[in-house]
């Protein structure tokens, strides 16, 4: 059987658990090898043990500290002249940054912005090179909370979603594709453990289907979209919600 990603490399920020670990073994399921980066060192053991021989390697790489995200470039870049795709999944987004919009100092706001928003872009600056040599793609995990931000969550992603456009036009004279996707309500650890029961119901209830979304729903897509099946798509946020008939949440 043909496997769509089948000798590319790719490397899965958030790939510790949850959507980022279920993206790593998509991938590898597809062909690729995959290198990892969090800051969860036991849970990136864990997610390299289950993809095996398609595990490359694990950074441990606090993505607010523009000095780490460099040095880690430094030396991926010095092991490896191709990247076919990046996955820009780790985030913030449980606790403070998920119920407040007001009442946040300035302090907050900026590191809440530097991991969600303005790290995808300083990481994919970094792997430019690698990158631009095997006319990969650069994949930005939003959220259906962009739609209507009420949260500072959905103020960083409605804001990475706008870094995605500017990424697109500046990265496709080297003919890598940007693009974003935006999750609805789906079934990971974090997410029944992080929110409230009556917040994932309301939420699920927005659905125009009556389905739970899980991360192999995420996971696909993001097969998809770095396969040359979508060599085509580019310049795009891709909702995979069920059809969330407000397209926001959590206000």
């Amino acid at each position: 059987m043909s496997m769509r990603l089948e000798g590319r490399l790719a490397v899965v920020t958030g790939g510790a658990g949850g959507l980022g670990r279920a993206i790593a073994l998509a991938f590898a399921r597809e062909g690729a090898r995959v290198a990892l980066m969090d800051l969860d060192d036991a849970g990136m053991a864990e997610t390299a043990k289950l993809l095996g021989a398609a595990h490359v390697s694990s950074h441990r790489v606090d993505l607010s500290a523009e000095s780490e995200i460099h040095d880690f470039a430094k030396s991926f870049c010095a092991k490896h002249a191709r990247l076919d795709a990046l996955v820009n999944n780790a985030g913030l987004a449980y606790g403070e940054i998920a119920h407040s919009f007001t009442g946040l100092s300035q302090e907050k706001w900026l590191r809440y912005f530097s991991v969600n928003t303005v790290a995808p872009l300083i990481l994919a600056e970094a792997l430019r090179a690698p990158l631009a040599a095997a006319k990969g793609v650069i994949l930005n995990q939003s959220s259906m909370a962009s739609n209507t931000p009420a949260t500072a969550y959905g103020v960083t992603k409605a804001a990475l979603n706008s870094i995605t456009y500017g990424m697109a036009h500046q990265f496709a004279s080297d003919g890598v594709r940007v693009n974003a996707v935006e999750p609805g309500i789906m079934e990971t650890p974090a997410n029944v453990a992080g929110l409230p029961k009556e917040t994932y119901a309301r939420v699920q209830g927005m659905q125009l289907l009556p389905l739970h979304g899980t991360a192999d729903d995420i996971a696909n897509l993001y097969v998809f979209l770095a396969s040359d099946e979508a060599r085509f798509i580019n310049c795009e946020i891709v909702s995979c919600d069920g059809g969330n008939r407000l397209r926001g949440w959590r206000y």
